[in-house]
């Protein structure tokens, strides 16, 4: 099988997105066919892979390849993923208008980083991905630089997200000391305690991402962000790889025997208190941004109860439906200049096919049959029955939560237009009061979505995904589905009569970013003040201490040096030189004379030697007979 739509789908946006963001203004004319055009290659090249399944490992690390492969939980997600950023892109089209080339270079890298996490089979491979995908949320949530809100928004996502992320690596740690290895299949292997530390690392990380409490709060400050990138964070990229990945990890979890159960109620308890964070919203942007937490709760309860077939399906549905969602709220932003749904009053009547798709993706989110979350949230709850009545009870109460905050958002933009309404207008930017055609398009594509997609929850596509992805959980009753219906079309209903609550105690998420200031940020940098004083206080004196005595020891040295070793070395070498001509002259007067003395002496001695020598005979006689005359002498005079 070849590798190749997998290596395209990755590297395809992933370069021409790198090329669009370094080249910046120098693009800007030829960005939008770009990036068009590379996203709907990447689409085709999505839907090859779902259907070829292939697989690659390319050395990496060691011990660890970069593996990715395309297996049934990701021949369902790749293509939703490919074409809601393909849509996303072209309303971006007529949606942004500044610094194109960097806005869609961005985009394309964010999902080629999305295409790695879904296909991703080892943890390096996933921890770049993760990586890179943190990386350009802040770009992207930030993407007006210059104003210093959205940067803080953009740094708000990046530091929660990725505190959450080191989870990742302690899961890949406790994966190579728990003899399991770095692929993600294999964790649930690894010994002891070391499989629980694995199954935590990754369940933070995916909380994480996903907003789950207690890190939703910075999905609302992400809400500063451009409407495009909104749409595509919520509903196929970051914040929907954090469910997808407790998906992947189910079997992780279950073999814990306590990972999978703190997982079910941990989505179980955002699905329900986000779901009433919604509600209380008075933004449009805020509420949908709440309830993609709530939403994405059902997924996480899906991964803690083993139903990853209905997990799944609501996953691609809620990403149809919540595109077409953040999608519709960014052309009313722009062309009304305002999020706040007292303003947005008869909005939906004033640009009709805008208002009808999002009463589409209203209703769909309300899970009003036979729209696309009414049979896909039915799927997650029936495997809630089936496990605990305690959580099927708390599932259905943020079910009923989730058609009333649709509710309310189809009943603000379909009621009649109060007068004075264009007051409340332009309170976040100057209107255009038009919205175009390349923002209406991706609508229409998206409300069949978030209609047609609860198919995959019910048969025979809904038999044959739970075939293909495995487990044991049971689909959803008539009884059930019909429950269900009965309770949206009710709780729509009643906030159409009676209006929305609105809980004070909700409006500010739940208090969860004071909570994380009060938790975390203030100890965090409490102690870093703390740490700051004791540098000042301690460490840089002593510092500039040493350095005040180092430097007065250096000048007392080199008084020394002057005054006495300078003296001393002057005095030793004035008496070398004096000895040294004191040494001359004894040699020139004494030694030099005693051994000319000497010369001279023997020079001497040696010419009174040659005299007897000379070579006559009789005068050797001569010489010998006085030698011993003397010698008779001596011995008369000593006797």
């Amino acid at each position: 099988m070849s590798a190749l739509p997998l290596w395209g789908l990755v590297l395809l946006p992933a370069v021409a997105g790198a090329a669009l963001a370094l080249a910046g203004p120098r693009a800007e004319r030829v960005a939008v066919p770009v990036s068009l055009v590379t996203a709907t290659a990447t689409a085709v090249l999505a839907g090859v892979a779902a259907v070829q399944r292939p697989s690659l490992s390319v050395p990496f690390v060691a011990g660890a390849p970069f593996a990715l492969a395309v297996d049934a939980l990701a021949a369902l997600v790749l293509p939703a993923v490919a074409v809601v950023t393909l849509l996303v892109l072209v309303f971006a089209a007529g949606d942004v208008h500044a610094s194109r080339a960097r806005f869609h270079g961005l985009v394309l890298l964010f999902a080629a980083a999305v295409g790695v996490t879904a296909t991703a089979t080892t943890l390096p491979a996933l921890l770049l991905a993760w990586e890179v995908m943190g990386a350009t949320s802040y770009a992207l949530i930030g993407f007006p630089w210059s104003d210093r809100a959205h940067v803080a928004g953009g740094e708000a996502a990046f530091v929660t997200t990725r505190t959450a992320d080191l989870g990742l690596y302690a899961a890949a740690a406790a994966g190579l000391a728990g003899g399991a290895g770095l692929r993600l299949d294999d964790l649930a292997s690894a010994d002891g305690a070391w499989q629980d530390l694995a199954a935590a690392g990754v369940l933070v990380a995916a909380l994480g991402k996903a907003a789950q409490l207690p890190f939703s709060a910075w999905l609302s400050r992400a809400m500063l962000g451009p409407s495009p990138v909104s749409a595509l964070l919520h509903s196929a990229a970051m914040v929907a790889m954090g469910g997808y990945l407790l998906l992947r990890a189910a079997p992780l979890l279950e073999a814990t025997g306590w990972a999978a159960t703190a997982a079910a109620w941990a989505g179980a308890a955002t699905a329900l208190l986000l779901g009433v964070v919604a509600l209380a919203q008075r933004d449009l942007k805020q509420l949908l941004a709440a309830s993609t937490a709530a939403q994405l709760g059902f997924v996480v309860l899906a991964a803690g109860l083993g139903a990853v077939a209905g997990g799944a399906a609501h996953l691609v549905a809620h990403a149809a439906t919540k595109a077409l969602l953040f999608l519709a709220a960014g052309a009313w932003l722009s062309a009304l200049g305002t999020r706040r749904l007292e303003a947005l009053r008869g909005a939906g009547r004033r640009w009709v096919l805008v208002g009808a798709t999002a009463a589409v993706g209203a209703l769909s989110l309300a899970g009003v049959a036979p729209l696309a979350l009414w049979a896909t949230k039915d799927a997650v709850l029936a495997a809630a029955r089936e496990e605990a009545p305690a959580l099927y009870a708390v599932g259905l109460a943020a079910a009923a939560l989730s058609a009333a905050y649709a509710g309310k958002v189809l009943l603000v933009v379909w009621r009649p237009a109060p007068d004075g309404v264009e007051d409340g207008w332009d309170d976040e930017r100057p209107g255009t009061r038009h919205v175009g055609r390349l923002e209406q398009a991706p609508l229409v594509v998206l409300a069949l979505g978030a209609a047609l997609l609860g198919a995959l929850a019910l048969p025979p596509a809904g038999d044959a995904l739970r075939r293909a992805l495995g487990g044991s959980t049971p689909a959803a009753g008539a009884a059930e589905l019909a429950l269900s219906a009965v309770l949206a079309l009710a709780a729509v209903a009643a906030v159409a009569r009676w209006g929305s609550p609105e809980p004070r105690w909700a409006l500010d998420w739940l208090g969860l970013e004071r909570a994380t200031r009060a938790v975390a940020v203030r100890p965090v940098l409490a102690l870093a003040e703390g740490l700051a004083r004791f540098d000042d206080r301690v460490l840089d004196r002593a510092v500039h201490g040493g350095a005040g005595a180092a430097l007065a020891a250096a000048r007392a040295l080199a008084g020394l040096d002057d005054r006495r070793v300078d003296g001393a070395v002057r005095a030793a070498s004035r008496g070398g030189l004096l000895l040294g001509a004191a040494a001359a002259r004894a040699d020139t007067g004494g030694v030099d004379r005693a051994v000319e003395a000497t010369a001279g002496g023997a020079r001497r001695a040696g010419r009174l030697a040659r005299r007897p020598q000379t070579g006559l005979l009789h005068e050797y006689y001569a010489q010998a007979a006085a030698v011993l005359a003397a010698g008779v002498l001596l011995l008369v005079l000593v006797r």
